[in-house]
């Protein structure tokens, strides 16, 4: 029996296609294996998001390659798709696959077995009528919560991002696939789902008429009727997505965990705009509470540039004044890097590193007490919470899990609770990210 192991970089999407790989490995007949062991074959799935993505893609496929001379190195993803002459000529990488061809991961390597010679199977990314990559998942590597790809593509091309580029555009799975694939989960004792995809807003659109049809809110009443689901969530949105029939109608949904993560980018107008993002903060502002007024003290989260190109300091006021007005749960904060092919590799005006540093900490320190603030308006507060994991915290083990708005929670307790939905009343801090019941 040949062993295989994988290493997954980069966002859940890929955590999905890597469970999908691992299970058709698995299926014939190979055994997985962590990846720091010595194995026959390694899989890397790559990413591209910045600069750092594409060197530690790199660093990990000549880590493994490394640990076994002897082995079959396998490049997947992103990486592969936007820079495909570098990985090919990459001596660690035996195989290269790019996007949509991760399903046929088994047949390449029986045809690269066969020929002993370095493949490529990369797809045109670019045709216009390509198709959604069937896949369908039946175990992951997680017991309690499982993620569900429902869509894959993006057709924003922000220009800062090189993902249009790596995914190709957009294309949205068949929701019969989509429900067939929860079930069959269901069955196995997963109780939260997270959907997921390149740009889960777009998800049933194929045209700008599709945009007032809420596909997705449809999908997510579908599922909310799948007996054996206990939590949905939803990953990354777009602020478009919310309007009022939308944050009504989800709202109803007693399974939809009160967690939306809504890309902002930067609270600047100006900026937003040469970022080509498709919409003003007022517009996102109007979400915001969109969802407040339907949800009672939802978790918003999102994602901040600092530093991009023309960002003035008043521009970086202007955002960071916007990010405290909205009281975000959580900020993932990040310092904007030159992507080579993308139209703001060659903006004028690049901030310093020192200044992107500096607005970066200010950011991150804002962010640090806005998430506080959230949590502590859940101390006392009655709430579910769904464990999935034993923790030694100070010398102490805990069962944590978290609650719908994703709020960490520790219980300390003899009894094992992974996979079970408890009642619980948090009562203080146990560390900063976690509340103690």
């Amino acid at each position: 029996m040949k062993s295989v192991a994988f290493h997954n970089l980069g966002c859940k999407v890929n955590d999905y296609e890597t469970d999908i790989m691992q299970q058709k490995f698995a299926e014939n007949g190979f055994k997985v294996v962590p990846f720091t062991d010595k194995a026959d074959i390694y899989v890397i799935n790559t990413c591209t998001v910045t600069n750092i993505a594409d060197r530690k893609s790199r660093q990990m496929l000549h880590r493994a390659k490394a640990m076994n001379p002897d082995s079959i190195v396998i490049a997947v993803g992103c990486y592969v798709q936007t820079d495909t002459k570098r990985v090919i000529a990459d001596e660690a990488v035996d195989i290269a696959i790019g996007n949509n061809q991760k399903a046929n991961i088994i047949n390449i390597l029986n045809d690269y077995l066969k020929d002993n010679s370095k493949n490529s199977a990369v797809l045109d990314i670019n045709e216009p009528n390509m198709e959604y990559e069937s896949m369908m998942l039946s175990d992951t590597a997680e017991r309690t919560r499982a993620y569900i790809k429902i869509q894959d593509g993006c057709n924003q091309f922000c220009t800062y991002c090189l993902i249009p580029y790596a995914r190709g555009r957009v294309r949205s799975r068949e929701k019969e696939d989509i429900l067939k694939e929860i079930k069959v989960l269901c069955e196995k004792g997963y109780k939260e789902f997270v959907l997921t995809g390149i740009h889960v807003s777009s998800y049933g659109i194929t045209t700008a008429n599709d945009l007032s049809k809420n596909k997705l809110a449809d999908l997510l009443e579908s599922i909310q009727e799948i007996e054996g689901v206990k939590r949905i969530r939803l990953s990354s949105l777009e602020p478009r997505v919310i309007t009022e029939d939308f944050a009504k109608r989800v709202s109803a949904l007693s399974k939809l965990c009160p967690h939306f993560h809504l890309s902002l980018q930067s609270g600047c107008d100006a900026t937003l705009k040469r970022m080509n993002r498709h919409y003003t903060k007022d517009e996102y502002y109007e979400g915001v509470m969109l969802l407040r007024k339907y949800f009672d003290d939802p978790a918003i989260t999102t994602d901040i540039i600092v530093g991009f190109p023309g960002e003035t300091e008043e521009e970086f006021k202007e955002s960071y004044d916007f990010a405290k007005k909205v009281g975000f749960y959580e900020m993932h904060i990040f310092k904007y890097s030159k992507r080579k092919g993308t139209p703001a590799e060659k903006f004028s005006n690049q901030v310093f590193d020192q200044d992107k540093d500096a607005r970066s900490d200010k950011m991150i320190a804002l962010g640090d007490v806005l998430s506080k603030e959230f949590r502590e308006r859940h101390i006392g507060k009655a709430t579910e919470v769904l464990y999935e994991e034993s923790k030694v915290i100070s010398g102490r083990e805990y069962q944590i899990g978290h609650t719908p708005e994703y709020i960490k929670v520790a219980r300390f307790t003899d009894e094992d609770l992974r996979d079970k939905i408890v009642k619980e009343i948090p009562k203080e801090f146990l560390k900063d990210d976690i509340l103690l019941v």
